[in-house]
């Protein structure tokens, strides 16, 4: 329900003021009293196995994943803040806190990184952070039916297909907490009791903690139209249905047993984070007013239940506040020290220095922040992690500091130990004022906005120097070098084409309509190999890229078409090429009885047994 507050906030007075009575009068028949209704989950079936289709890094220890989920048919980003040790401890595994978002999450970026500081807060944490992106008004939940073009089944993806995924490809343990802001302190507490065993600690910060009660189900489906105009029924059916109860916290409550509990509110008055409306008491978030006030009456009397089962949790009722970011932030930092103990980890580094060479670059760049770690041993050098990125030094290429998206681009190329090997200068700005660079020991990153971050080296690295690097025809890398599947060699994207490699012909490019039917033939896998030169302007605007078994032919009149090595390149060049009296070809050659055809501009010519004949 947070997003009530987020986005929608700049509508109309009147829209504010009629979310705020809606919320408001809900309140009443909840002072009444909650009654728990009768929980139904089921036991989950194994779900199959998902997979990452794509992984981008935004530093050295924060990356974002695009997991493909079979229960959700989809594919579900999830970013990773990884714990404060990832790099000076790459053989050991580290437990996980995964912050859910509220109702309005965008897809994106979690509001914990937008609109929190979660980056900075976890960065001397030794857990890592799981943040699943989008789920707008899902309620974490699986859904009865898909909705709104959204097949929901987010209750699957992050008990039964995400966990195994983390675990063997992200160092995670089976130590896991939940924490999470009003929608998602809801699924904190129904996802850790409708899943026992799957962790350790629940935090809900304004969350609703029970959906059952008079006037909640109307609430949340109110919401809900308004957060992406999603149907509650849907998700859970009739509010007299069973999944409602299935998904109550209150209703679940004696299923938290042995569970880490924290559950905090502020009380919907004007606290230090809100703009006053010159009526005592009441800030200008009106709709965060009404809503907080929702989350304490249901926070209290789920604790209220936990109390009556003997079950342990700590309580934060805070005496002013409302339904926003800047007070779930505070809570974010307050519950950590629990949430630590309960994930087994220490609640954060103590100060730690930097010395010598190292000390010296972290001096000069404010960016780094503080030291997380001390230095430790990396391929060749030392290395220290700071809250911006890392420090490297070794005698033969000094010191220098690489972080931001050069950082996770090193990172994604397996840093030191990686074909890079260790930073030989600083990062910098490239002259056209669009682009960034940093050199290391075996190739350079760089960096631009629309590309993101690109390792380049070796032949291609030298072969796009020759030609001007980014100011040359090619641009910018689009990519990373790639291993030709069924061929000796590489090729890498570029924003103007892409440059191939081999060890018998070397780097080369291809662009244009030429790439295209280059492409038509099926690349270097096709009878004409790896390119073997770079492209030439010939007669009448027309160009020419020569490769391993013939040649590609363009011009405005004729098009692109490829002359095989042989008696048909042979006989046309007798003929004088394309400045002779056949022209450029208009087709590429195709089978004749007894023989093979090739048409151009003012002829053909026929291979029969190995002889050509030009007509």
């Amino acid at each position: 329900m947070v997003g009530i507050v987020r986005g929608s906030w700049r509508s109309s007075g009147r829209r504010r003021v009629r979310r705020a009575l809606v919320a408001t009068a809900l309140v009443l028949p909840l002072a009444a009293g909650l009654s728990a209704a009768p929980a139904t989950a089921q036991p989950a079936a194994a779900a199959p196995v998902a997979s990452v289709s794509r992984m981008v890094w935004f530093g050295d220890r924060r990356v974002a994943l695009w997991v493909d989920s079979p229960a959700m048919g989809a594919p579900v980003q999830v970013q990773l803040l990884l714990a404060r040790d990832w790099n000076t401890r790459p053989e050991s595994r580290f437990p996980t806190l995964y912050l859910l978002d509220g109702l309005r999450a965008t897809e994106d970026e979690s509001g914990w990184t937008k609109d929190a500081g979660s980056v900075d807060f976890f960065a001397d944490k030794n857990a890592t952070v799981v943040l699943p992106i989008g789920g707008q008004s899902s309620f974490y939940s699986d859904w009865l039916q898909p909705n709104n073009g959204r097949n929901y089944k987010w209750e699957t993806f992050l008990t039964k297909e995400l966990p195994p995924l983390l675990e063997n490809q992200w160092r995670a343990t089976e130590v896991r907490g939940l924490a999470g802001l009003s929608m998602g302190g809801t699924a904190a507490m129904f996802l850790a009791a409708r899943n026992p065993g799957f962790v350790k600690y629940a935090a809900s910060y304004s969350g609703f903690l029970t959906t059952t009660t008079l006037g909640m189900p109307q609430a949340i489906q109110f919401a809900m139209r308004d957060a992406g105009g999603f149907d509650s029924t849907a998700m859970w059916g009739p509010p007299n249905g069973p999944e409602w109860a299935g998904h109550d916290p209150y209703a679940l409550a004696e299923k938290l047993k042995g569970i880490s509990l924290y559950v905090s509110s502020g009380s919907g008055a004007t606290g230090p984070f809100d703009q006053p409306s010159g009526i005592p008491g009441v800030s200008t978030n009106y709709a965060g007013m009404g809503l907080e006030i929702l989350s304490r009456l249901t926070s209290q009397n789920f604790i209220t239940k936990l109390g009556r089962l003997s079950i342990p949790a700590q309580v934060n009722y805070r005496p002013s506040g409302t339904h926003s970011w800047p007070y779930w932030d505070f809570e974010m930092r307050q519950s950590w020290a629990q949430a630590a103990a309960a994930l087994g980890v220490d609640p954060g580094r103590g100060p730690c220095g930097a010395g010598g060479a190292i000390g010296a670059v972290a001096a000069g760049n404010a960016w780094l922040g503080d030291c997380l770690t001390g230095e430790y041993p990396v391929n060749g050098g030392v290395a220290q992690d700071f809250k911006g990125g890392r420090v490297f030094y070794s005698p033969g290429t000094g010191a220098h500091a690489v972080g931001g998206m050069i950082g996770g681009g090193y990172q994604a190329a397996a840093g030191p130990a990686g074909v890079l090997g260790l930073p030989t200068g600083p990062e910098r700005a490239l002259p056209d004022g669009k682009g960034r660079l940093q050199t290391f020991q075996n190739g350079s990153l760089y960096w631009t906005p629309q590309t993101g971050a690109q390792v380049v080296r070796g032949a291609i690295l030298e072969e796009w120097g020759r030609q001007g690097f980014e100011r040359g025809p090619v641009g910018y890398p689009t990519g990373p070098e790639a291993k030709t599947p069924n061929r000796d060699g590489s090729v890498q994207g570029f924003e103007n084409g892409p440059f191939y490699y081999s060890p018998q012909t070397g780097a080369h490019r291809v662009q244009g309509l030429i790439l295209g039917k280059y492409a038509q033939l099926g690349f270097e896998n096709s009878w004409l190999g790896f390119p073997a030169g770079e492209e030439q302007p010939i007669k009448d605007l027309g160009r020419w890229s020569r490769f391993e078994g013939g040649s590609i032919y363009w011009s405005p009149l004729s098009g692109a078409w490829a002359v095989r090595s042989g008696p048909i390149t042979d006989a046309w060049r007798e003929a004088g090429f394309e400045n002779g009296r056949l022209g450029y070809p208009i087709s590429d050659e195709f089978p004749i009885p007894g023989g093979v055809q090739q048409n151009f501009q003012a002829g053909y010519i026929i291979v029969r047994d190995g002889r050509a004949e030009v007509h």
